[in-house]
């Protein structure tokens, strides 16, 4: 038997870092150098020990693997929409990875015309995601946009529909998303800084012009706003959008006129947040104009636009969240929340009707989908739950009939909805505050402290975690996990003063509802510590690392995928992509009591001397959200510190980014390595 490789001990470089007279040392900050020899063997080390560690797991991997593709209907498609005259359908063909993008002109019987097969332009390459496809208004042309790198940096080209032909266009460094004018051969685009990632640019292109001539036509100064491009539903404007996580402002042209210049909209106003959406002359403004936390949907015409012109269209409400809306001929659709509830909400211009579309779980997530068509009849949404499969679901507004269009398949043959249970629970939080918890489990199971539950959350931004179905998870609840998510402050789901309650020098909430929630759990014996795992990633991963440094105790294993654990060095650090436009978020730590605020979490700097759960970590090299170094430092430093024989485990992606893998499949195998470790640590391995 082959013996198990030792923990990997990273060298100790001392180096001192000084802010607002404060001194840390960083012992692993020459991790950050990945042109270094010496960083990458440390990660291939780490690799290696990871794999040396699960290598008793490999062929569960591989079960576990197989059994969630064999549940996942190979040869799908999406459900047509319709679009100036074509239906659109995205599909996957069996054994294959990747989608395949075509259109039928004017019916479904017609001839189908091959848009994309992504299969074929992802070979002999590591990575390859295919990030928007923009159609011209006649229909020949096809604007797209591609990554071969995993870094969010997309190359725009253009194909004609009509010879197959890819012109020369190659224009690099854009954030993926293109929007045509309404001549046929003017393209936008967003470029982004070559250093920071930020989208900080938009530019006009002509086709078969020199990409290098392209004319600038926006340039956002101010380093915490990103800016982007789109066109409205009613085709009429182009809109340049400028934003940051507090302020919103935009810009509009008529999209007849490309060369025209574009005009203010609304002058961004600090914490002024609102978006535009145009029907017939008037522009329809949802905003949080004059304290309307939850926003309120406003219209004026389309000449005084600035907002002492708005009128209230649907008054602001203490207790509903105005998250959307959709614009038809005859209708409006709102996508609201209440109570942490999604809720769709129509009305007709007339004013005859206005009802809500009926949901009777408390663990569901409804959505508007695909909805480009105005003259539509139709309102296309999606429904599922943590026990219901996803559905596409057509409610036409006249006859209030709805036509479920596709239903999720879970093949395999054992999947039954009625076999599993779902309910939503609140956990008193320790300033009294009631934290919602949404779980799923297999009916039939004891609660008696004894069952494996995996706690999830994310927990920033205002980024909501519906209840949502998987029949990936199917794989930890058929063998007795329960699953639970619990929805802290930090994100909107009891609206945005929800969010705002864990932000900036609130943060420590977030955090708090975490391990009150699992506090929660283990005294009403759905787990307890010995069984209690906690996932999360990103922003998410934050989270994990805050929880293992203050309540260790409470949690047998931890998963954080790609996290941001280095908050204080990175957020000083200007030239990292996302940094500056992060700051209405976390604060700036060049002001003093926002770096001591940090400082005061920061899981990287608070490592210390304790027992530590068992852990696995994951990143990936190219990663630009979270760069690979934040995991990396940090494993070094808690294996040097802590006092167990826990294991800690950093697997790091040497081909990919953020996302992880390209492949719907290839994505398949990082699930199963995480499932494995969850399970192995059970000892559950069958």
């Amino acid at each position: 038997m082959k013996k198990q490789l030792s923990p990997p001990i990273a060298k100790q470089i001392p180096k001192k870092l000084v802010a607002h007279y404060d001194e840390r040392i960083d012992n692993y900050y020459w991790l950050n150098d990945k042109e270094n020899h010496d960083v990458i063997n440390y990660l291939n080390e780490e690799n290696a020990y990871t794999k040396s560690v699960l290598k008793h797991t490999e062929s569960f991997q591989k079960l576990l693997f197989e059994e969630m593709k064999q549940r996942i209907k190979e040869d799908d498609a999406s459900v047509p929409y319709k679009l100036n005259g074509y239906w659109y359908v995205t599909k996957f063909e069996k054994g294959k990875d990747y989608p395949i993008y075509t259109r039928r002109k004017e019916t479904l019987d017609a001839s189908e015309e091959l848009l994309f097969d992504c299969n074929e332009m992802a070979k002999g390459l590591t990575y390859f995601k295919l990030g928007s496809i923009a159609i011209s208004p006649d229909n020949t042309l096809a604007a797209y946009s591609e990554d071969t790198v995993s870094r969010r940096q997309y190359a725009i080209k253009v194909k004609n529909l009509i010879t197959g032909e890819i012109y020369s266009e190659d224009i690099k460094n854009t954030t993926g998303g293109v929007t045509w004018a309404n001549d046929n051969k003017t393209l936008f685009y967003a470029r982004k800084d070559e250093v920071t990632l930020r989208s900080n640019k938009i530019f006009k292109h002509r086709l078969h012009t020199n990409v290098d001539k392209d004319e600038e036509v926006f340039h956002e100064t101010d380093e915490t706003f990103n800016t982007f491009i789109y066109k409205t539903k009613s085709k009429k404007y182009l809109v340049i959008g400028s934003a940051s996580t507090l302020t919103t402002e935009y810009r509009i042209l008529n999209a007849n006129n490309p060369d025209g210049v574009f005009k203010v909209f609304q002058k961004r106003v600090r914490e002024l947040d609102y978006a535009i959406a145009h029907y017939n002359d008037s522009f329809y403004i949802l905003s949080n104009k004059d304290k309307a936390t939850n926003f309120k949907l406003q219209k004026t015409n389309e000449i005084q636009t600035e907002k002492e012109f708005w009128q209230d269209v649907i008054s602001h409400r203490d207790h509903v969240l105005l998250e959307d809306i959709e614009i038809f001929k005859d209708y409006l659709v709102l996508s609201e929340r209440e109570n942490g509830l999604n809720k769709l909400r129509i009305m007709s211009w007339n004013g005859e009707e206005d009802y809500y579309l009926p949901f009777d779980s408390e663990t569901y997530t409804a959505n508007t989908g695909n909805n480009p068509d105005f003259d539509s009849d139709v309102l296309r949404y999606s429904f599922n739950s943590l026990t219901t499969p996803s559905s596409v679901i057509d409610y036409n507004f006249k006859t209030k009939i709805k036509e479920i269009k596709k239903e999720q398949e879970v093949l395999g043959g054992k999947f039954n909805k009625e076999n599993y249970t779902s309910e939503r629970v609140w956990a008193t939080a320790r300033d009294g505050v009631k934290v919602p918890i949404s779980l799923v489990y297999k009916k039939g199971i004891q609660l008696d402290g004894t069952n494996p539950l995996l706690q999830y959350a994310y927990g920033s931004y205002g980024s909501t975690i519906d209840p949502y179905f998987s029949s990936i998870r199917l794989s930890l609840l058929d063998r007795g996990f329960i699953y639970a998510i619990s929805h802290i402050r930090g994100g909107e789901y009891l609206g945005r003063e929800w969010y705002n309650a864990g932000k900036l020098k609130l943060k420590m909430n977030t955090f708090h509802d975490f391990i009150d929630c699992s506090k929660y759990l283990i005294n009403e014996k759905y787990t307890s510590s010995k069984h209690l795992y906690a996932y999360g990633g990103s922003a998410g991963g934050l989270l994990m690392g805050v929880i293992a440094n203050l309540n260790a105790e409470l949690y047998y294993g931890i998963i954080a995928a790609v996290p941001f654990v280095d908050v204080v060095t990175t957020m000083l650090d200007d030239s990292i992509p996302l940094t500056t436009g992060e700051y209405d978020e976390w604060g700036n730590p060049n002001e003093k009591e926002y770096y001591d605020y940090m400082k005061s979490y920061s899981p990287y700097d608070n490592v210390k001397a304790q027992e530590y759960p068992n852990l696995l970590v994951t990143t990936g090299l190219h990663d630009s959200q979270v760069q690979y170094w934040e995991p990396a430092k940090w494993v070094a430093k808690l294996r040097a510190l802590k006092k167990d024989n826990n294991k800690i485990l950093l697997h790091t992606d040497m081909d990919s980014g953020h996302g992880g893998a390209s492949g719907r499949f290839e994505s398949l195998k990082e699930v199963a390595l995480e499932y494995a470790f969850l399970l192995d640590l059970e000892g559950i391995l069958m």
